[in-house]
């Protein structure tokens, strides 16, 4: 293997590498940045409106959490056909990048905000009932009581997402988008060349490990304070 690495024609495989790693940070960015924002607030509804909490209402819970556990449980590839007429109204094509990110953004959007509504459910609701015994607004409870009290759990969630998201932009090549994935199968797999699958994969991982870490010790210093 090493020596395949060695007899690789580096003029060509580098600049094709790096491109194919802009294209899954941009996929990754762009769908997080959208649905992280999204999700988050989905979230939030998901844990107020549970019974006995601050902004308690049943229909809103269980419509929320109808469409939620409707969306979330379906498999990346299927949700790619299934809303790809929908994916044709809203950017104007049903393939490449910008199609997998629309489709990347439905999907994330309905995991964090299952990720979010699970953190925040550990918050101690002895804290909450305080804030409000003090005059606090349900407003301001939220923002100055439940995130904060959520954070180093949502950053840990939040880090679960993005490295979830990698996962997804790999599967972009099947309608026409690039990526890591793509450049795996396209260049390695099918040309069969496993040495630059690997290369493929050793740049997951790199990025993996250091948003886990980076994760870790966010989540860590906020946790500590």
């Amino acid at each position: 293997m090493i020596e395949r690495f060695q007899n690789l024609d580096w003029s060509y495989y580098l600049p094709e590498l790096w491109e194919a790693t802009q294209d899954t940070i941009y996929m990754v960015v762009m769908a997080f940045a959208i649905s992280g924002g999204i999700g988050l607030a989905l979230g939030l509804l998901l844990y107020t409106t549970r019974e006995g909490n601050i902004l308690a209402n049943k229909p809103v819970f269980a419509t929320v959490n109808f469409v939620v556990n409707t969306i979330r449980p379906i498999p990346f590839i299927i949700l790619l056909a299934a809303i790809q007429p929908l994916t044709l109204q809203v950017v104007g094509t049903g393939i490449g990048n910008t199609a997998v990110i629309h489709v990347m953004v439905w999907a994330s959007t309905f995991a964090i905000a299952r990720v979010v509504e699970q953190n925040l459910v550990s918050i101690d609701p002895g804290v909450i009932e305080a804030a409000r015994a003090m005059g606090a607004s349900r407003t301001r409870i939220i923002f100055t009581v439940i995130l904060p009290e959520g954070l180093g759990p949502l950053v840990l969630g939040y880090t679960f997402v993005i490295i979830a998201l990698i996962d997804m932009s790999a599967l972009a090549g099947v309608i026409g988008g690039g990526g890591l994935g793509n450049f795996a199968i396209v260049e390695g797999y099918q040309r069969f060349r496993p040495e630059v699958t690997w290369l493929a994969v050793i740049v997951i991982v790199v990025m993996v490990q250091g948003l886990q870490l980076v994760g870790n010790r966010l989540a860590r210093k906020i946790l500590r304070r």
